[in-house]
């Protein structure tokens, strides 16, 4: 299925939305510090260094000419199975349990297990991702469902302008609505043509290719839409509150 096939069509609320998303209100918005993920003692130091990387912007990437267009500035490609990178805290999700909660300023709030989010109907595609860590890895195999088609069921509101993504572990990002509605955005299930391991977020995790990979939520549990960008985890850390690979957008606003 080539990617216009997977583009939903959208309630007028939604682009309503998109409208006030790209023309906002001359406002300030109030930044939430989220709640604190679990972090695992032996990744204390690990996240305290990336705070402090973050504070300084002094994360020096090595500066390699990109292999093909394919490849963001400061990336490297790395071959074989992707780096595993997290708080230290894996936790264990049942299948049978899994559940992922809509909410927020949508029209019909939802809860979904994994045979009603599969019912939606997968797609089985290869995407690139880029770490902020500086290596990408081209050609992976992902499948799900588009995270669009999700939206289009949940309806969300005229004021909805962002994302919070929430994960097991109690990490949280944010992003903006308009990234979301991506066709090649998904609601994964499976990694190179498996279902997706513990380690890799699994049974379900987001996965936003045209972003850094932290944006890409593991164990995902849950999505609220809201008015205005709230910070997740990372970002409330110095982190960039997209994190465009191509503009090279790591830390700052």
């Amino acid at each position: 299925m080539d990617a216009s096939g997977l583009a939903p069509q959208l309630p007028p609320s939604y682009l309503t939305a998109m409208k006030n998303w790209m023309n906002p209100p001359k406002r300030s918005q109030p930044t939430e510090t989220p709640p604190e993920a679990q972090v695992a003692p032996e990744a204390a130091k690990l996240v305290a260094k990336k705070e402090r990387l973050a504070a300084e912007g002094a994360l020096k990437t090595r500066r390699v000419l990109p292999i093909s267009e394919r490849v963001p500035p400061g990336q490297s490609v790395v071959r074989g199975e992707a780096p595993v990178l997290d708080l230290g805290t894996r936790p264990h999700v049942d299948p049978r349990d899994w559940r992922l909660e809509i909410a927020g300023l949508v029209a019909h709030p939802m809860t979904l297990d994994l045979a009603t989010l599969n019912a939606l109907g997968e797609v089985d595609i290869p995407l690139d991702i880029h770490c902020v860590t500086g290596w990408s890895a081209l050609d992976q195999q992902f499948k799900g469902v588009p995270l669009a088609r999700i939206l289009e069921q949940a309806g969300p509101l005229a004021d909805a302008t962002h994302a919070v993504l929430k994960s097991h572990d109690g990490y949280t990002t944010n992003l903006p609505l308009a990234d979301l509605i991506r066709p090649d955005v998904l609601v994964a299930t499976s990694w190179g043509g498996k279902p997706l391991t513990r380690e890799h977020g699994g049974p379900v995790r987001l996965v936003v290719p045209h972003l850094y990979f932290w944006k890409s939520a593991k164990w995902l549990k849950g999505l609220r839409l809201i008015a205005g960008d709230h910070p997740g985890y990372w970002e409330v850390r110095g982190y960039h509150r997209r994190g465009d690979p191509w503009k090279e957008e790591r830390f700052g606003r």
